[in-house]
C-alpha cells in the first residue's frame, strides 16, 4: 500500500530540542536519572554522521542520554592517510585548537612523521572517520566491544553495509537474550541479499535484523534520503525520510529533524528499502557513463531514462502499490546517480582507475555497497520461476531479461567479461523500447510477485 507521508514538528531552538529528548524519553519508558542509551553500530561515513549530528544536538544533555559509536579495533591508518589527515588538521583552525586542548594533537605529528600508528577507532574518538577524512565531525564516544555497546541499547543504530549486517546481529542477538526491553532499531543500511531456495525472494537489512535478533519488526525501521553524508554534516540542507510503524516512525522523526536537516515520516519501508538497495546499483552505471561521455547531459539524462524505468519495474514485482518514484525519493535516486562512493565507483572503473578484481571494499571510501546489490537483484531475477510474459515476444523471460541496464552491470561487475566502457551498448541498442513502456508494464500489476518478499 502507498505510504502515507507527515512532516513532523517544526525547527525549535534549544529549548525545542530538550522538549523532543524529554519527549522520546517518556514514550521509552525512561524514568529521572535513567540514560537514553543510544549506540550507532558501525563506523562508515553516513553512520560516523548519523552518530555526530546527534551528539551535536543532544549530547549536552549529559544527564538525559549517552550516545555511543562502536568500531571494530585494530584497523590501523596507513601513512598516506596519515599524512593526509595532517593537512586537514592544520587548514582546520578550529580543529587544530580542539586538538590541542584536548592534548591529542602530537599523536598526529609522529604519525606523519612515521614514528607512530594510527588507529581507525582512535582518530575517531577525536571525530576522524577513516571513510571521511576530509569532513572533520565532533569528538564522538567510540566503543570497541561490542557487547558493551549494545546490551542495554534503547535504540541502535544500524551504520553496517548490508554485507555486514546479519553477521553482527547474530552477535548482537546472543546479548540480547536476557533483556526485557525490546530495543528501537534504525538502519541506515542500503542493499539486500537474495536468498534463492525453497522459493527465490528478497531479504532487506531490516529482515535481516529482525530474523538474527527477534526483535519485531515495528521496533525496526529504515532512514534514507537525498543527501551526501559529509554535505549533512556541513549543515547544507537535506531532506530524509523514516519509514516504518507508525509507533515509532512519528516520534523518531521529530527527535531526528534539525534545521538543516528535514526529517518526514512514511509507511512504506518496503519500497525505500529495496530503491535503497536499487539506487546503488544504477549509480555505478551513472558513474561509468559520466566518465565515458566526458559528462555528455544527453548521455545522463538518457541513462537516468532507463533506470529509473528498470527501477520501477522492479519494485513492482515486490510491491503491488509502491511509493511513487517522485519526491524524496526520486531525489535519493539523483543524488545518490550525480554524487556519492558508488557513482565515484563506477568513474573510477570507467577511467581505468580501479577495477572489479579489486573488491568491494575501497580505500578511503569503504564498501561499494552497489556491487554485491547487482549480484543479488540479478540473480534474483532471473530465476525461472520468476518468469513474466514478454511484451512483444509472446514467450515468458525472466524478469532480469527486461532489464538490459542490469544486465550489462552484472556482466560487467560480477561476471567480469565486458569491460565498463560496455555500459554504453545498453543505451545505443536500437531494439531498445520506450522506458515509458516498462513502467506501463510494471504499473499493470501484472508482474507483481508477493513471494519475492516472503509473502504468500
Amino acid at each position: 500500500m502507498v505510504g502515507s507521508v507527515h512532516m513532523n514538528g517544526s525547527v525549535h531552538g534549544a529549548n525545542g530540542t530538550e522538549e523532543r529528548l524529554d519527549e522520546l524519553r517518556r514514550l521509552l519508558g525512561k524514568s529521572d536519572g535513567d540514560l537514553l542509551k543510544i549506540v550507532s553500530v558501525g563506523a562508515g561515513a553516513w553512520g560516523s554522521v548519523f552518530a555526530a549530528l546527534l551528539q551535536d544536538a543532544y549530547g549536552h544533555f549529559r544527564e538525559k542520554v549517552q550516545i555511543r559509536i562502536w568500531r571494530r579495533p585494530g584497523r590501523t591508518v596507513d601513512r598516506s592517510t596519515a599524512e593526509h589527515l595532517f593537512e586537514v588538521i592544520n587548514s582546520r583552525e578550529d580543529v587544530l585548537r580542539r586538538l590541542i586542548r584536548r592534548c591529542a594533537y602530537l599523536k598526529y605529528v609522529e604519525a606523519r612523521l612515521g614514528d607512530r600508528k594510527l588507529y581507525a577507532d582512535e582518530i575517531l574518538k577525536d571525530g576522524f572517520c577513516l571513510n571521511m577524512i576530509e569532513t572533520p565531525l565532533c569528538p564522538l564516544k567510540v566503543v570497541t566491544n561490542l557487547q558493551e555497546a549494545v546490551w542495554d541499547a534503547d535504540i541502535v543504530v544500524n551504520g553496517l553495509p548490508s554485507t555486514e549486517t546479519r553477521e553482527v546481529f547474530e552477535e548482537i542477538s546472543k546479548y540480547w537474550k536476557e533483556r526485557i526491553s525490546v530495543p528501537v532499531i534504525i538502519s541506515l543500511a542500503k542493499g539486500i541479499e537474495a536468498s534463492l531456495d525453497p522459493i527465490p525472494r528478497i531479504i532487506t537489512p531490516t529482515q535481516m535484523i529482525s530474523s538474527a535478533t527477534g526483535v519485531p519488526t515495528e521496533n525496526i525501521l529504515y532512514l534514507g534520503g537525498p543527501n551526501i553524508a559529509s554535505e549533512i554534516y556541513n549543515k547544507e540542507y537535506a531532506n530524509a525520510r523514516i519509514c516504518g510503524s507508525n509507533k515509532w516512525r512519528k516520534p523518531l522523526a521529530k527527535f531526528l529533524r534539525q534545521p538543516h536537516f528535514i526529517v518526514w515520516d512514511n509507511s512504506d519501508l518496503v519500497t525505500h528499502e529495496v530503491m535503497g538497495g536499487l539506487k546503488n546499483v544504477y549509480a555505478i552505471g551513472a558513474g561509468m557513463v559520466a566518465a565515458l561521455t566526458n559528462e555528455s547531459a544527453t548521455s545522463k539524462s538518457v541513462y537516468f531514462a532507463h533506470c529509473t524505468s528498470e527501477m520501477i519495474f522492479i519494485t513492482h514485482l515486490l510491491t503491488e502499490q509502491p511509493e511513487k518514484l517522485a519526491g524524496p525519493l526520486l531525489a535519493d535516486t539523483y543524488v545518490t546517480l550525480l554524487k556519492g562512493r558508488n557513482a565515484w565507483y563506477g568513474q573510477m572503473l570507467a577511467k581505468g582507475e580501479l577495477s572489479p578484481d579489486m573488491g568491494d571494499s575501497i580505500k578511503g571510501k569503504g564498501m561499494i555497497q552497489g556491487i554485491s546489490a547487482v549480484g543479488a537483484f540479478f540473480e534474483l531475477l532471473s530465476q525461472p520461476s520468476l518468469s513474466v510474459q514478454h511484451p512483444e515476444e509472446n514467450k515468458q523471460v525472466a524478469p532480469a531479461e527486461l532489464c538490459p541496464i542490469l544486465k550489462r552491470l552484472y556482466r560487467i561487475l560480477i561476471k567480469r567479461e565486458l569491460p565498463a566502457r560496455d555500459i554504453l551498448q545498453a543505451l545505443r541498442d536500437e531494439t531498445m523500447n520506450d522506458p515509458r513502456e516498462r513502467i506501463e508494464m510494471a504499473q499493470s500489476h501484472a508482474f507483481y510477485r508477493p513471494s519475492l518478499l516472503g509473502k504468500p
